[in-house]
């Protein structure tokens, strides 16, 4: 895709070189995997615990062009084969960040899972993120749902 945006990748010091960086696995893919990078001295991964969550390092910082976000968002197949997933997902990660990226994984499953290093644990897609003006007015436009919430439009 030519419009697409140039994602500028650090490696933070003591990250392992030798994993890739964020790549699409298919060509048809919208997300890109993130692997796990613990840091020397830790790469022998972490385990959680049922109900453990855990900021999990990738070892990387992202430089995102101004108009843009990335969205952090979780494997399916973590999800279904062992019920991990991310706590605030998707989670965003703005144009002006310049830290450490790090995952929040969460084990929803019914055994422990073991993290190790290079592992596969979430995937990141790329989104436009423009900024709205938020402008306060006395009434706004009626529509045929009003304020009907959630299950208001009878689909379940």
């Amino acid at each position: 895709m030519s419009d697409a945006p140039e994602i500028r990748i650090k490696r933070l010091e003591g990250a392992d070189s030798a994993l890739p960086l964020p790549a699409y696995e298919t060509a048809g893919a919208a997300g890109a995997d993130l692997r796990a990078n613990f840091p020397q001295g830790a790469r022998d991964g972490m385990e959680l615990a049922p109900g453990q969550r855990a900021l999990i390092p990738t070892g990387l910082i992202l430089e995102i062009p101004a108009g843009w976000e990335v969205q952090v968002r979780p494997r399916s197949g973590l999800a279904l084969k062992h019920g991990v997933s991310l706590v605030n997902a998707p989670g965003t990660i703005d144009s002006d960040y310049r830290g450490p990226l790090g995952v929040i994984l969460i084990n929803l499953g019914e055994a422990p899972y073991r993290v190790s290093h290079g592992d596969r644990i979430a995937q990141i897609v790329i989104a436009p993120a423009p900024q709205a003006r938020f402008t306060e007015v006395r009434n706004v436009v009626a529509t045929a749902r009003g304020a009907g919430g959630f299950g208001s439009t009878g689909a379940v």
